[in-house]
């Protein structure tokens, strides 16, 4: 499967609101769609004045979802609440990601994302040492395609969630440089 990125831009906002309400997208990012949200979320990293990335996956030429990528030494907070359950080294990476397609039979492309950022990730982000991706244990669809690219659940424990109807219960996967 040929995967490709870039950096997410205001033009893709339009392609992001409808993934947003998408149900099978909008159970676990629960996130607004209106204009206004998504520049304010997403507009700070497209200007460089937050220090993550948000990257508009595609696949042959066709957008086909987004992955968040960020250190967690930029968001302590969130470190800590990683740490509270597994160890978060110092440069430790954290994913995010999201299939925008409403199909995905047996999680293929879902994998296939995180596995290719990942992968990137070694050469991408100086000082990687790892990539860690908390997941609620209620997203069953997430954490399979994550063990089939290659992640290793570390940990499970509570986490504050994105949304609140599926709880707290989390696991932790971990993937660490070759």
């Amino acid at each position: 499967m040929h995967l490709t990125w870039t950096a997410l831009t205001a033009e893709d906002f339009p392609l992001l609101g409808e993934w947003l309400r998408r149900p099978h997208v909008h159970e676990w990012w629960n996130h607004e769609t209106d204009d206004y949200y998504l520049e304010r979320d997403f507009g700070p990293v497209m200007r460089g004045e937050e220090p993550s990335e948000d990257l508009l996956v595609r696949r042959y030429g066709t957008p086909v979802g987004l992955v968040q990528r960020s250190r967690f030494g930029d968001y302590p907070e969130y470190r800590d609440e990683i740490a509270a359950l597994t160890e978060v080294p110092k440069g430790a990476v954290a994913l995010d990601y999201l299939v925008g397609e409403e199909e995905d039979p047996g999680h293929v492309l879902g994998a296939a994302m995180v596995r290719a950022v990942v992968e990137a990730t070694w050469t991408d982000v100086e000082g990687a040492e790892c990539v860690i991706v908390p997941v609620a244990v209620a997203n069953r669809a997430s954490w399979e395609a994550l063990e089939l690219a290659g992640l290793r659940r570390v940990a499970e424990g509570t986490l504050r969630p994105d949304n609140s109807a599926f709880g707290e219960p989390h696991y932790v996967y971990r993937a660490d440089r070759p």
